[in-house]
């Protein structure tokens, strides 16, 4: 072997590490440690509920602290979940990650991609991912740069040439100088491009926020006014003043449901790591669930990538005995492994029955391959446009239907001139290929169509081909169908959008147009992509979706990457979205109960210079045994409807019955009761309990064995707590005309709520 091949030696990789010319460690795509336990504990909630514990310490009001010991437990729970799927997370992403055949000190090794350095010499050959940009220096190459381009037809690559990473080996075997690492390489450059730092499009994110923001626009004006009124007006002691003061705020803040939302999203993560779903944001299992269309390639996506043979037409009066023998022959003597040969193979089972004497590799260029057999004449393998001429009418309508026929041929005589072909080749089979559509390919699409989700082909290819796989994959349009390669520059997208649900021939920049003008539409987008072609696209679709088998390209930009590249998993991503939204939305509810009274009758007691009628350790109890509680324990029931209407409104308007009716009761007895203040305040606490409750039963209608035991164990542990610890609550015990004002209230306020749930389900109407 020459010394051009003889590869770096040991001294010259450790040098070009020292000059930078070594290729960069895998990206990491889940959050450090660091940086999950800071986001989870440098909150605006937690800074507004620590400073309340800081001033009800400095007070000497420690039982009323208790509620400092949930937001603890809180971010330790958000931290652990956090952690646990990033732990899976990570062990995920490296199951994928490429590893390179090198010449170093003249013998091949196998080493990481990032062990790469500049001059490096890779050995390529079938079926090799090109992970570095490189130039061929001896050898030849058929090589698949549909990744880079979305043509899939094969670019042959000698010596000389120019090879960029995304692309893939086809056949043939070369060594190749790597002239680009890490960052420098194309598809790195192309993926960095368009990975700039994404707005997250979450509507529960952007609801919390609007809520936080909310809240803390109130919350430090509202505090020191109320306990300046108490202090200075109503001449309170400070402790009093700052307990009576702290409820309050403590009420407006939906600490438990940042919890919650965390905590689902979490969890939908790691059970979909443990279906080797890799997702890279957590806020993109909300956003899927949303979508209501997905734009779908050809290759890769509805196939697996893989050819089958569909039937084998006898072309010849050949022996066929004799026939089979020499085929099987030639593919046990065939070097070529693409996918086209993986399927004849399987066909034809190889068996060394003639010895080869002569070898000509199967080449997309000329379209043939051949192999002599010693004293027996040559097999050819190749397109029946080459071996064959005009094509009797079944084979035309084999190529009409999106199929590919390859003719197997036969001549007497030894032939070894890779130039061109013999005189009187016979054909002897027509072999009909197609592609191996995913396994329940069409029950998916049959789910998106049953969930409203309006399914795109996106294709690279012929437009027959695209259109005939989309057929057989149960794609109900399959026959709106565009070439766009015959259209010109200047086109309508959004018309183009409305008419068609099928796309060939299609460039990376206009798969990107047809994504804007889908969102223009109005519609929520994902994006399926493998390759570099499809990073425009994916950049710009509302929820991007890369598989394993794709480039590492998009697999770094996408939100979620599917691991064993079978879209099909697709309905478990939509799933577990709506599970997370379903359960967020119907708990949430509870929590902004809380919020709306709080805020209501912080105001009222502004007004009537009257104290908040509870105290810090009453609402740790709601908190607790009303709102977390439920909450947490039914997030993991599986609720798989169809999101309808907006996180936010939905929650707000079906605690607002509850949260007025809450805010009337208070300032009715607050103003009216014949009680004296602990009696009055233990009454309107026992009511506020009630009515709380009654939240939780309607959210768990229709009931479920788990919602009926979350019930029943809410109802039982909250009484049990009042019971246990009255003098700890701050509570009197009930005599007689207590306990008829609490029946009479709660059947009155009952009623209220009926009424006003009547007037916001007219109002929806």
């Amino acid at each position: 072997m020459s010394e051009n091949l003889s590869g770096l030696s040991a001294r010259e990789v450790e040098e070009r590490k020292a000059r930078g010319e070594g290729g960069t460690g895998a990206a990491k795509i889940t959050k450090t440690k660091p940086q999950i336990v800071r986001e989870n504990l440098c909150t605006l909630f937690n800074f507004l509920n620590f400073l309340i514990a800081v001033l009800l310490f400095l007070v000497g009001a420690y039982s009323n602290m208790l509620f400092i010991a949930i937001i603890i437990l809180n971010i330790v729970i958000g931290i652990a979940q956090e952690f646990k799927a990033k732990k899976l997370v990570d062990e995920l992403s490296i199951l994928n990650r490429p590893t390179v055949r090198v010449r170093r000190d003249n013998r091949e090794m196998t080493v990481e991609m990032e062990e790469i350095v500049k001059d490096d010499l890779m050995v390529l050959a079938s079926g090799n991912q090109i992970c570095n940009d490189a130039v061929v220096v001896d050898g030849m190459l058929e090589v698949n740069e549909s990744l880079l381009t979305g043509e899939s037809d094969a670019v042959v690559k000698e010596q000389g040439a120019e090879l960029f990473s995304g692309s893939s080996v086809i056949s043939g075997k070369a060594y190749a100088r790597v002239t680009h690492v890490g960052n420098e390489n194309y598809a790195t450059k192309l993926a960095n491009e368009v990975k700039q730092e994404k707005q997250i499009h979450s509507e529960l994110l952007g609801s919390m926020r609007k809520v936080t923001k909310f809240t803390s626009f109130l919350i430090i004006p509202l505090g020191i006014i109320l306990f300046l009124e108490a202090y200075f007006l109503r001449n309170t002691p400070v402790d009093e003043a700052v307990i009576s003061s702290s409820a309050a705020l403590l009420g407006m803040l939906p600490k438990g449901l940042v919890l919650l939302i965390s905590v689902s999203l979490a969890a939908g993560v790691i059970r979909l790591a443990r279906m080797k779903i890799l997702v890279q944001n957590i806020y993109s299992l909300e956003t899927l669930a949303h979508v209501d269309t997905i734009c779908l390639d050809k290759t890769g996506t509805i196939t697996d990538g893989k050819l089958r043979v569909h039937s084998v037409i006898p072309l010849t009066d050949l022996p066929g005995g004799d026939m089979d023998a020499l085929v099987q022959s030639y593919m046990a003597a065939s070097d070529d492994n693409n996918a086209t040969f993986q399927a004849l193979k399987e066909k034809f089972e190889p068996k060394a029955a003639y010895r080869p004497v002569h070898k000509i590799a199967f080449s997309s260029k000329r379209k043939w391959g051949c192999i002599s057999f010693e004293g027996a004449g040559s097999i050819f393998v190749g397109a029946p446009e080459r071996l064959m001429g005009n094509l009797p009418e079944n084979l035309e309508c084999e190529l009409e239907k999106g199929r590919r026929v390859i003719i197997i041929g036969y001549s007497g005589q030894t032939w070894e001139n890779d130039n061109e072909l013999p005189a009187g080749i016979r054909p002897v089979y027509s072999v009909i290929l197609e592609d191996t559509i995913r396994k329940n390919a069409e029950e998916t699409l049959a789910f998106f169509k049953r969930e409203g989700v309006d399914v795109k082909v996106i294709s690279g290819d012929h437009v027959k081909t695209v259109s005939m796989i989309a057929k057989r994959a149960g794609l109900e349009r399959w026959e709106d169908a565009i070439d766009l390669s015959t259209l010109g520059e200047d086109l309508d997208y959004d018309m183009l959008c409305r008419r068609y649900a099928v796309f060939a021939r299609v460039t990376p920049k206009q798969k990107q147009e047809l994504v804007l003008a889908l969102k223009r539409q109005g519609h929520q987008v994902a994006m399926t992509g493998d390759g570099v072609n499809d990073l425009l696209a994916l950049r710009e679709a509302d929820c991007s979706i890369a598989v394993a088998d794709g480039s590492d390209a998009s697999r770094q930009i996408a939100q979620i990457v599917l691991l064993d590249s079978d879209f099909t998993n697709l309905p478990h991503v939509v799933m577990e979205g709506r599970k997370v939204i379903n359960n967020v939305t119907r708990t949430a509810q509870v929590f902004f109960i809380k919020t709306i009274y709080s805020v209501l009758v912080s105001f009222f007691c502004l007004i009537t210079n009257k104290a908040f009628p509870f105290i810090p350790i009453q609402i740790t109890l709601i908190d607790a045994c009303i709102e977390a509680y439920p909450s947490f324990v039914s997030i993991v029931e599986s609720d798989i409807r169809r999101i309808r209407g907006k996180f936010l409104p939905t929650a707000l308007s079906h605690a607002a019955p509850f949260g007025i009716t809450v805010a009337c009761m208070i300032a009715v007895f607050t103003l009216l009761a014949p009680f004296g203040t602990e009696e009055r305040q233990t009454v309107m606490y026992l009511l506020l309990i009630l009515i709380s409750m009654l939240a939780v039963i309607k959210s768990c209608i229709p009931l479920t064995p788990l919602r009926l035991f979350v019930c029943v164990t809410m109802v039982g542990g909250t009484f049990l707590a009042l019971a246990l610890f009255p003098s700890l609550l701050e509570i009197v015990a009930v005599t007689m005309p207590m306990a008829v004002t609490v029946l009479i209230g709660a059947a009155v306020c009952f009623a209220v709520i009926l009424i006003l749930e009547q007037l916001r389900k007219a109002k929806m109407k």
